[in-house]
């Protein structure tokens, strides 16, 4: 058994201990017999959750009314949800009702893709009623049961699947591709935040390429937010090395860029990003049309940072224009004489001062001045030697 089960051991022993079945299931599991790194450790068990919360000291009602509880273990947070069964699907995301069950298979059966329904036993056995390790082995991605009716309970599993081709570089079965071509129109009922956790997996997945193509196909990319484009333009998409990119600020940066989206605040908070994650975007946007009307230069790289301007050379190379070695940004950053305004040594008073002249636009201006020269190694950063320039500027 892999490293990540081993703590949390102690959780399913207990639960066994007092009459209730455990399983370790989800995620973890699928991704401990993929060979990928393991993330959360999520736990199933026929015990009620006020069982569960009854048996460990530390715990944290996170949705109890779901059946699922949070227990704390030696400092670790591990779900622990109730077996489940669902009654019927609302509002296409979630169900009106949910019954604690006993069974195991049921509690699987109610799960979006069968490389999800499998479980792992304490002694690390595997149960696996929907040939879920048969999918992992075929490096297939299909749902549990009827695609159309798992889609109609929850429609961002649409959106997961897709995910799922991009992260793990397996290709979706017929009838799960049909299903979603046909309900990707249930999509516009699922919250935007939902969408974009699922899109930004997606863009940093080992196969975006795949998974844009079946966006495409499938035509569930009309249905994102302001993706009003021509299938012809989306398609674009799948022209680029997306494995060259870093960061969520430059993927979304290229989408904007191939896309040639003009309103980009406006597009990017209707996917209910953040103020620091726009303006990151949108400063990306600005340098790198900079290096491609004017190339690179000290300049840029002061103007922008190191992190930025490396950013923006990533960006550069997906889209072939501009791009230079990475070194060159490095060590242009490296021997710059000052990194921001704060290093110069003079301020404005000693301007004024040397010029017997009240601030005023002029100022911003020749301090702007004295700064970028300094930058471009026409000007040392020396009080007497700016002083100078200063009482010798025919701008003032």
């Amino acid at each position: 058994m892999k490293k990540p089960f081993i703590q949390p051991l102690t959780i399913l022993k207990k639960l066994e201990q007092n009459g209730h079945e455990a399983y370790f299931v989800g995620g973890a599991v699928r991704d401990s017999i993929i060979g990928r790194e393991i993330g959360d450790v999520d736990i199933a068990t026929s015990a009620k959750p006020e069982e569960v919360m009854s048996l460990f000291p530390k715990t944290i009602d996170v949705g109890i009314e779901h059946g699922t509880v949070v227990v704390l273990h030696e400092g670790e947070p591990y779900e622990v949800t109730t077996f489940r069964s669902e009654g019927e699907y609302d509002d296409f995301r979630r169900p009106s009702s949910v019954q604690f069950i006993s069974s195991l298979k049921e509690d699987l059966q109610r799960r979006d893709f069968t490389i999800n329904a499998i479980a792992m036993n304490r002694h690390g056995n595997i149960i696996d009623p929907f040939k879920g390790k048969e999918a992992i082995m075929n490096k297939g991605i299909s749902t549990v049961g009827d695609a159309s009716e798992r889609f109609h309970e929850d429609a961002l599993r649409m959106m997961r699947a897709i995910r799922f081709v991009s992260q793990l570089s397996f290709k979706l079965d017929d009838e799960t591709k049909q299903a979603i071509k046909k309900h990707a129109k249930l999509l516009q009922h699922v919250s935007v935040e939902r969408i974009k956790v699922e899109f930004e997996k997606l863009l940093q997945g080992a196969n975006p390429i795949e998974a844009f193509a079946l966006l495409a196909d499938t035509k569930l990319y009309t249905y994102l937010p302001n993706f009003a484009v021509s299938d012809e333009v989306f398609r674009q998409l799948l022209s680029y090395r997306w494995c060259l990119l870093q960061n969520l600020s430059e993927y979304w940066a290229v989408v904007l860029l191939v896309l040639q989206e003009e309103q980009e605040e406006r597009f990017l908070k209707s996917w209910k990003l953040s103020n620091k994650a726009i303006k990151e975007i949108k400063q990306n946007i600005v340098a790198y049309r900079q290096v491609c009307k004017k190339g690179w230069s000290s300049e840029l790289v002061y103007t922008y940072g190191l992190e930025t301007s490396l950013s923006v050379n990533r960006i550069c190379e997906v889209l072939g224009n501009g791009q230079i070695e990475e070194s060159w940004i490095i060590n242009v950053h490296s021997d710059l004489p000052i990194h921001s305004f704060q290093d110069v040594v003079v301020n404005g008073a000693d301007v004024m001062k040397w010029v017997d002249k009240k601030g005023g636009p002029w100022l911003s201006e020749v301090l702007r001045m004295i700064e970028m020269n300094i930058v471009n190694g026409q000007l040392i950063n020396d009080k007497d030697a700016i002083k100078e320039w200063v009482k010798s500027c025919n701008q003032i």
